[in-house]
């Protein structure tokens, strides 16, 4: 059948953690330990990047880069993000679980997605230490995807690469790239399934990419929310998204639209 055969979500920001705060908070703090201010901004910014290629993005741009000099009296060198990273994965782990509530309609969407046959796979920045924590406390609340991977299991090569979803793919016995959503936050996310040639979705309310929590996200003024909402649609589409939706009850209609478009010989990022 030429059908729609698997989904694969990304994890904070996507399916929990809203707002994507967990690794958020982290990196503001172990860079205010060395005495370099960062802006949230600027940390989210390379973020559904595997944790340590996020330092490294981080600490390249200028901004950043000429801060650490002045504080530093030289250009960061590798030992510099080896220590980072250590003081980065000790912060997270104390709090990651606090970090594991789905997101809303996640459960119910995943749980028809199975129902129509569907299976779950999933990809992420965090690594399998990481994910040790993560995957148990997210299955106590309901969400466990039948395939976990980290880029720890593909030689270290995270997002943008395709290499985690591949895994997926042969994991779920899916039969084609195109018969393969991907659902991620952040537009990492989107140039991976971009670059796997699957269809990919960018999912806006609770994401990376819009940055607010829930409070926020509900106590702001509804035209401020929708120019938040437009500006992340935009990044995403930017970033090769074939669709964007705003909250994960709008996947299962979009399921109907792409099933649609592959029964017409349709392609993703060519339809």
């Amino acid at each position: 059948m030429n059908n729609l055969e698997g989904v694969i979500f990304d994890w904070a920001g996507t399916t929990i953690d809203f707002g994507c705060f967990a690794p958020v908070n982290a990196f503001l703090e172990i860079f205010k330990q060395v005495g370099v201010e960062v802006t949230v901004e600027e940390v989210r910014l390379p973020m559904g990047m595997l944790k340590r290629d996020h330092l490294r993005a981080m600490l390249q741009t200028p901004r950043i880069s000429q801060r650490w000099e002045e504080k530093h009296g030289k250009v960061f060198e590798e030992k510099d993000i080896d220590a980072l990273y250590k003081n980065f994965e000790s912060l997270l782990l104390v709090s990651l679980k606090e970090y594991t509530d789905p997101l809303p309609h996640v459960l119910d969407t995943v749980s028809a997605l199975r129902d129509r046959g569907l299976k779950i796979g999933s990809t992420t920045g965090y690594t399998d230490i990481m994910m040790d924590v993560v995957v148990p406390a997210a299955k106590e609340k309901g969400y466990a995807p039948d395939f976990v991977i980290t880029a720890e299991a593909t030689a270290t090569f995270g997002r943008p690469f395709p290499y985690m979803i591949f895994r997926n793919i042969e994991a779920l016995r899916i039969t084609s790239p195109w018969k393969t959503i991907k659902v991620g936050d952040t537009v990492a996310d989107l140039q991976e399934g971009y670059n796997a040639g699957v269809w990919s979705v960018g999912v806006i309310v609770g994401s990376s990419q819009m940055g607010l929590s829930l409070k926020e996200y509900k106590a702001m003024p509804e035209a401020e929310r929708q120019t938040a909402i437009n500006k992340a649609r935009d990044a995403f589409l930017l970033a090769g998204a074939d669709f964007v939706i705003e909250t994960m009850d709008e996947l299962l209609p979009l399921l109907e639209r792409i099933n649609g478009l592959i029964a017409e010989g349709k392609r993703p990022h060519a339809w």
